[in-house]
C-alpha cells in the first residue's frame, strides 16, 4: 500500500483516510475489508454492522388437506 492511498491533501492540510487501531494507537491503521476492519499488527477486528433485510411479503403456500390428492395424468 502506498502512502498516497492512506492520506489525502485538502488545501494545506493532510487528512487521514483510514482509522487507527485502538489497541496499537496512532500510526497503525486498520485495513478495511468488505465486512470488517482489521489490524495487521495485533489482529484486532471490528465487524461492520449489517442492515437487516426486510421480511418478504410473499403469502405462505396453501396447505392441502389429508383427504385430497393432487390430480396427475399418467
Amino acid at each position: 500500500m502506498l502512502k498516497r492511498e492512506i492520506y489525502k491533501l485538502e488545501g494545506a492540510k493532510v487528512v487521514r483516510d483510514r482509522r487507527f487501531c485502538p489497541k496499537c494507537g496512532p500510526g497503525v491503521f486498520l485495513a478495511e475489508h468488505e465486512d470488517r476492519f482489521t489490524c495487521g499488527k495485533c489482529r484486532y477486528t471490528e465487524y461492520k454492522k449489517r442492515e437487516k433485510a426486510e421480511p418478504s411479503k410473499a403469502k405462505p403456500a396453501a396447505k392441502q388437506s389429508k383427504g385430497s390428492k393432487s390430480k396427475t395424468s399418467k
